[in-house]
């Protein structure tokens, strides 16, 4: 009698089978294992609780060399699985990427827990210092060194900034983990260590809504500090500093401006800000201007891996989809960076800011499209 046989007479039965049955683990998920057997360019682990057997071989056996050569037989390894049904029928893992999934969940944790660290400065540019932290290079931006450490140039001169920057060069630094962004690699660190308790006592002062005045201390790629007073800063983030698209900060801020900003987001200790949120939002009045299947003027402005991004006016932007075009390379031929052409607007949704475009007059083409869609929605 089969398994199947004992199931259909005995119900519980094939309760008792399913949970005998193996879960099998999920793609970029961690697992631990039993080191079985090694080859010269392979490592098999043991995965009992997945009814099977690991294997890291080809590139990330060769990416992983300096880690296998420290593991005996016998030794449980920690790896992310990169393939379920991998070569032979074997679990495919990675050692590598595993101890970088580990240091990132590390460094979120010493984020949290506000721990701090003595590191040596290993490189200085013109936006701050880089750091390395367990392995992982990391960003200080000058905006977060301690007053006696910050670069203090008169005429906001870079190259003078970098070379007071290069003095910390080889120096020990205390600092902690205030930003982290393991898809991008992106590890940020402060030397304003300034105690939990004093800092959120600061922070109380201010609501969601109060408009701020302060003084830029830094802008770097994905923004611009602001000090808000003593002991106090805030970040507004690239994407708030204005309705119309910012490419690099540095050009519309330095050290030292003084702007208004309204406060976002409070959380902890930490408040975000935004300069766009006082401006006029111009999607409000785009809204009674523009509607789908209208004919309208717009400038190139931007590539990314979808399209082209197309300003139909100051803070009012969509996308032209590389999906008209034969290749990314008819695209640019097509649509040049600050060149204007005429388009007809496929969507618009002025409330969650969603625009999209198609080169030239569509009109007819989605009128057409429209009376063939309401005639099935007739038929349906």
């Amino acid at each position: 009698m089969t398994n199947q046989d004992i199931a259909i007479s005995n119900p519980s039965a094939m309760d008792e089978i399913l949970k005998n049955v193996p879960n099998r683990p999920e793609v970029e998920s961690l697992i631990e294992g039993k080191v079985i057997a090694k080859g010269k360019m392979a490592l098999f682990v043991d995965l009992p609780s997945y009814g099977g057997t690991g294997i890291i071989f080809g590139r990330e056996y060769f990416n992983a060399r300096d880690l296998i050569k420290k593991i005996n037989l016998g030794d449980l390894v920690t790896a992310k699985v990169t393939e379920i049904e991998g070569e032979d029928g074997y679990i495919e893992l990675s050692l590598k990427e595993a101890k970088q999934a580990i240091l990132w969940d590390s460094a979120e944790e010493a984020m949290k827990k506000k721990q701090i660290f003595s590191l040596v400065v290993k490189e200085a540019n013109k936006g701050g210092l880089i750091l390395t932290w367990e392995g992982l290079d990391g960003f200080l931006p000058a905006s977060q060194l301690k007053p006696e450490n910050y670069p203090r140039v008169p005429d906001g001169d870079k190259d003078k900034i970098i070379e007071e920057l290069e003095k910390l060069i080889n120096q020990n630094l205390e600092v902690m983990i205030i930003g982290v962004e393991p898809k991008e690699g992106k590890l940020i660190f402060s030397e304003k260590t300034l105690d939990n308790q004093s800092r959120q006592a600061i922070v109380n002062t201010y609501s969601l809504g109060d408009v701020i005045e302060g003084e830029v201390t830094g802008a770097v790629d994905f923004g611009v500090f602001i000090k808000v007073e003593e002991n106090l800063e805030g970040l507004i983030h690239i994407s708030e500093l204005d309705w119309s698209l910012v490419e690099d900060p540095r050009e519309l801020y330095k050290s030292g401006d003084k702007i208004k900003a309204k406060i976002i987001d409070i959380k902890d200790d930490k408040i975000s800000l935004s300069i766009k949120a006082l401006k006029q939002n111009p999607w409000q009045e785009a809204e009674s201007k523009y509607h789908k299947s209208d004919l309208v003027s717009g400038i190139v402005i931007k590539y990314n891996k979808h399209g082209a991004l197309v300003a139909i006016e100051e803070g009012v932007a969509g996308l032209v989809h590389i999906s008209d075009f034969g290749d990314e390379t008819d695209l640019k031929a097509k649509l040049e960076l600050g060149k204007t052409y005429n388009f007809t607007i496929n969507l618009f949704d002025p409330k969650n800011q969603r625009l999209t475009l198609m080169l030239g007059d569509r009109r007819e083409e989605l009128s057409a499209t429209e009376k063939e869609k309401v005639k099935k929605e007739k038929k349906a």
